[in-house]
C-alpha cells in the first residue's frame, strides 16, 4: 500500500489491523507532510478520532504520542531518510512496542498514570 493510501485509510479509520508499528509510520508521514506543531496536532486528532471509531476512546495517550512524535522528528532530521522504508530499515528501536524505548525515559508507574494519558509528561528517568 502507497504512503497516501495508507494515510487515506487511517483518517477514514479504515486501517485493521493497527499495531504499534503503523502508529510509527502514520507519525513518519504526518512529520513528513507538516510543521512539526501541525503534525503533532494532527496526527493527535487523528488517533483520538481512529480509537473512538473503534469504540476504544480511552485509549489515547498524549504521553506516548508526542515522546514518539519527538524521537521520530529527531531521528528524521538526524538521518534524512526520506521514505517510510528507508526510516523502518534504520529504527527498528522505535518499531517493537514490547520493549518499547521509551522505557528508557519514563518510569512504568508515570506512562500508566492518568496524567501522562491526558497531557504530555516529560521524561523522569535518567
Amino acid at each position: 500500500m502507497t504512503d497516501d493510501e495508507f494515510l487515506s485509510r487511517f483518517e477514514a479509520c479504515t486501517l485493521d489491523p493497527f499495531h504499534h508499528r503503523d502508529h510509527v509510520r502514520v507519525a513518519f508521514l504526518y512529520l513528513r507532510r507538516y510543521p512539526a506543531p501541525e503534525a503533532i496536532a494532527r496526527f493527535s486528532t487523528a488517533l483520538r478520532n481512529f480509537a473512538a471509531s473503534k469504540g476504544k476512546p480511552t485509549l489515547y495517550h498524549e504521553t506516548v504520542t508526542w515522546a514518539y512524535l519527538f524521537l521520530i522528528r529527531e531521528r528524521m532530521f538526524k538521518s534524512q531518510t526520506r521514505t517510510w522504508d528507508e526510516f523502518a530499515a534504520t529504527n527498528g528501536d522505535l518499531l517493537s512496542w514490547k520493549e518499547n524505548i521509551l522505557k528508557r525515559y519514563y518510569r512504568d508507574e508515570t506512562l500508566a498514570s492518568d496524567d501522562a494519558k491526558s497531557v504530555f509528561l516529560f521524561p523522569d528517568k535518567l
